[in-house]
């Protein structure tokens, strides 16, 4: 990852959002403003994509998203929203 914004109460853009190159976005099949699943090592999220040809080949941005840190990897992929959740059991 190559860096994470933190957005604050008062701008006038928040929430999460991912930004990477548009070479990358293709290999993932992503489009401007569609969302990505993000994953890190303590959890994953869904987020707005953005595409930004600024962000250096091989990394992201990422903004507001919780459960990670740059010092992480994260994997960005497109999300199967068809498929149905798994049938998970808690004992």
């Amino acid at each position: 990852m190559e860096g994470f914004v933190a957005s604050r109460r008062e701008d006038a853009e928040r929430g999460p959002q991912v930004r990477l190159r548009a070479d990358h976005a293709r290999e993932r099949m992503l489009i401007d403003g569609e969302l990505a699943l993000v994953e890190g090592p303590r959890g994953q999220q869904l987020a707005q994509v953005r595409i930004d040809d600024a962000v250096p080949r091989g990394g992201v941005i990422v903004r507001d998203i919780g459960g990670v840190s740059p010092s992480e990897i994260v994997y960005v992929m497109k999300p199967d929203l068809d498929a149905p959740p798994p049938n998970r059991t808690f004992a």
